[in-house]
């Protein structure tokens, strides 16, 4: 086994530690010195070559904690209209206040009935609440209606058709991944590395895949993947860095890279795990960002790509339908004071550096700790320095996948809401600019409204059990010569509904018309009435499925109130399979909640029931639901896109690698055991520990030390190392050597349980 082991440096020869017998194993594990020379594979001038580093020589930026408490001073101005975003913002508040203000004055008309109860108005101030927010959206999806109907000129002008622009700056681009699986992964990276190249302007990137993976066959893998691909890609600019870690999450995983290598690069263009760009667009926005000096951050609108459930082709045809009259409307009225999604965005190096430094909140868990949803926060805290913050809706060429099941985005949701709820913290912040604070005020609405509706719901049940089964009050306190007669007005309700569906509805038939009126997208849809068929039935489904979602929804929020973490999950991706038990184990509270509903509203009156029946149809149908839209489809029928039709050249090219043979491996141990040039580069890519008298005690370490004390064979190690030991061995490169220079057992070797 010693002699299969790889060179480790000028004096690994010097350095090898031989085999020795299971007795005296013990005290050589506590022996062990090896110095960092031997441990590091000796550098050589090409990247590309067998023990060639897995990262560039740093480049330190320093990036500090931004302080909440106090304000930051501006150092610069937006390179906006100021009268015009005004008069754009008074548009979208003051229709937003008509809208309100009327469906509240005829709500009112509605519970006024003999007097507004103490339930009554509880249940008139929910209404306005959710009507102001369903209102602002309708506002939002008008203007950008009009926008794309006039194509009306962005406050950042970006040709997206034109001949590539010149740029000069350097840009890295990172992608960050956790427990991923990595074939898939390295096959997006270098799809999106290819296209890149392909624009003649591939030397001004650099490319970071930045792991936070905890799984060591995973880790391992990761790596492997990655010799393999640089080699195949013959790419001088593809790095790895894997973190031991993980503190903060992403956003740490990012702070990290800016502190370590940031100064080197002018800007950053930020990824997810299952994000595709186009190297047009990249090219695109690296020269927006050198043409406006003043921009932070330029955000993309990602289009879904390769669904293949119901569920997420439901997703990737809504978002490309509705997506862009939003995106448009937002970004007509945003202007420089836009947000930030966590990916697919460019950011200015310094300025991310110098202001977006995350703190950490105090308090305990959920609330407290590390920031869950650092995009908005950052976002904010780069525009309160100054600098401003952009949307490009129309740009293109920008792609992520949808989770592929209702619990697939439920458990996406569940970490969002947590994350959006902290902002609660960030909220009173000193200097933040107006408009941030209402971004994360939206990002909390978008959660604490699905209580609110089910307490909505549950008010009007309420006050409807209440009228029907106590006697009214027909002569109030005090002298009256006449009885005050109870009045409905069942039109004047009925009215009031169909107004606040329609704001919710009118978006999706603006967005349609938008659609059939742009020559190019009506031909990537195929077709006038497929579309139309194709918004009606996703209606109809979204219509059911929205009940489902608040009871989840409200359920997280409660979860979060009560003290319940999150949790860092892996996130299942669109070739997930998702259990049956799974989904009634989940889906049984929503389908309850229906039952209940049902059985109240139809002790009232079946007027009643009928009333609440879009709600209660869609929660008794729960799970019929999940396991529908969770089902694979061969083709996407009347929720075809353009990007179904005619995929995109990286997407072919992503989806092409990925149908290639993956990486396959024998488990982390043996892999490194089998394969020298990986062990070189795994023992490279670490740091020896720092000798100790005190601190705290890694446990895993420490197990596992003691473990391996006890294993008289690579196997031994294999079979008794949990994972969390098993991780800790594969990040001390000491103890690593060592448990690589035990024997192999034969096919007749014992196995530690049966020695016992």
């Amino acid at each position: 086994m010693a002699s299969e082991l790889p060179m480790l440096g000028q004096e690994a020869s010097r350095n090898r530690i031989t085999s020795f017998p299971g007795a005296k194993r013990s005290a050589s594990l506590r022996s062990v010195d090896l110095s960092m020379d031997a441990l590091r594979p000796s550098p050589t001038p090409s990247p590309n070559a067998p023990g060639s580093p897995f990262l560039p020589p740093e480049s330190p930026l320093p990036m500090l904690p931004c302080r909440l408490d106090r304000a930051t001073e501006a150092n610069r101005s937006p390179v906006h209209s100021g009268t015009t975003l005004m008069v754009r913002r008074l548009f979208i508040f003051v229709g937003t206040g008509v809208l309100t203000l009327a469906g509240g004055y005829g709500m009112y008309d509605v519970v006024k009935v003999g007097g507004v109860t103490f339930l009554e108005a509880v249940l008139l101030g929910f209404f306005l609440v959710l009507l102001a927010w369903v209102a602002l959206s309708f506002m939002s999806a008008l203007a950008g209606f009009f926008v794309l109907l006039t194509r009306s000129r962005s406050f950042l002008p970006i040709d997206a058709t034109g001949s590539l622009p010149p740029i000069t700056s350097r840009t890295a681009m990172l992608l960050p991944t956790y427990n991923e699986d990595p074939h898939h992964l390295m096959a997006r990276l270098r799809a999106m590395y290819e296209s890149v190249q392909a624009t003649g302007y591939g030397d001004q990137f650099d490319w970071f895949l930045l792991s936070d993976t905890t799984d060591p066959d995973i880790w391992i893998r990761e790596e492997l993947t990655f010799i393999r691909q640089r080699r195949a890609c013959g790419a001088a600019r593809l790095y790895y860095r894997h973190r031991s870690n993980n503190i903060a999450r992403k956003s740490g995983n990012i702070a990290d890279w800016v502190m370590r290598f940031g100064s080197a690069y002018d800007h950053m263009i930020v990824l997810d795990a299952d994000s595709l760009m186009e190297g047009d667009t990249i090219v695109r926005l690296v020269n927006a960002m050198e043409s406006h000096p003043a921009a932070a951050l330029i955000q993309t609108q990602p289009v879904i790509v390769n669904a293949r459930t119901m569920f997420s082709r439901l997703q990737q045809f809504s978002g490309r339908v509705y997506g862009p009259i939003i995106a448009a409307g937002n970004a007509w009225w945003h202007g420089g004071d836009s947000n930030y999604w966590g990916h697919n965005a460019i950011i200015r190096v310094r300025a991310f550096a110098a202001e977006a430094g995350l703190p950490e909140l105090s308090g305990r868990k959920p609330f407290g700790g590390h920031i869950l949803s650092h995009d908005f926060v950052e976002a904010a805290l780069m525009r309160r320095a100054g600098w401003a913050i952009y949307l490009a809706p129309t740009l293109g060429g920008s792609f992520e996948e949808a989770p592929p099941s209702l619990l697939d985005f439920a458990a996406r949701d569940r970490r969002w809401c947590q994350g959006n709820l902290q902002h609660l913290a960030v909220l009173p912040a000193r200097g933040l600019h107006w408009v941030s604070r209402l971004h994360l005020l939206t990002g909390i609405g978008s959660y604490v409204t699905a209580p609110l509706w089910f307490l909505f719901l549950v008010l009007g049940l309420l006050i409807a059990l209440q009228a029907h089964f106590i006697r009214p009050e027909y002569f109030p306190k005090g002298f009256s010569l006449f009885p005050t007669w109870p009045q409905q007005d069942p039109v004047l309700a009925a009215q009031i509904f169909a107004a606040t569906m329609g704001l919710l509805i009118l978006p999706k038939l603006l967005a349609y018309l938008v659609l059939i009126g742009n020559r190019r997208e009506r031909i990537g849809f195929a077709g006038n009435p497929r579309v139309l068929a194709g918004v009606v039935c996703e209606t109809f489904l979204a219509a059911l499925i929205a009940p489902c979602m608040m009871i989840l929804q409200t359920k997280a929020v409660f979860e979060i109130l009560a003290g319940r973490d999150a949790g860092w999950q892996v996130q299942r991706r669109s070739d997930g399979y998702l259990a049956r038990g799974e989904i009634y184990r989940k889906l049984v509270g929503p389908t309850l909640c229906g039952l209940a509903l049902l059985l109240s509203a139809y002790a009232v009156s079946l007027p009643l029931l009928l009333w609440m029946s879009p709600v209660v149809l869609g929660l008794l149908l729960s799970i019929p639901l999940g396991l529908m839209t969770s089902a694979r489809l061969k083709t996407p029928g009347l929720f075809a896109t353009p990007e179904t039709n005619n995929p995109p050249a990286v997407v072919l090219r992503a989806n092409e690698l990925a149908a290639s043979e993956p990486t396959a491996i024998a488990g982390a141990l043996h892999q490194l055991s089998q394969d020298p040039e990986l062990l070189g580069q795994h023992l490279g890519s670490l740091s020896l520990a720092k000798p100790r008298k005190f601190g705290t005690v890694d446990v895993p370490l420490a197990t596992a030390t003691t473990k391996l004390e006890e294993c008289e064979s690579l196997e031994d190690a294999v079979a008794w190392l949990e994972r969390p030991e098993l991780r800790a061995v594969l990040g001390h490169p000491t103890l690593l050597q060592r448990v690589l220079e035990m024997p192999r057992a034969g096919k007749n070797w014992p196995s530690i349980r049966d020695r016992r």
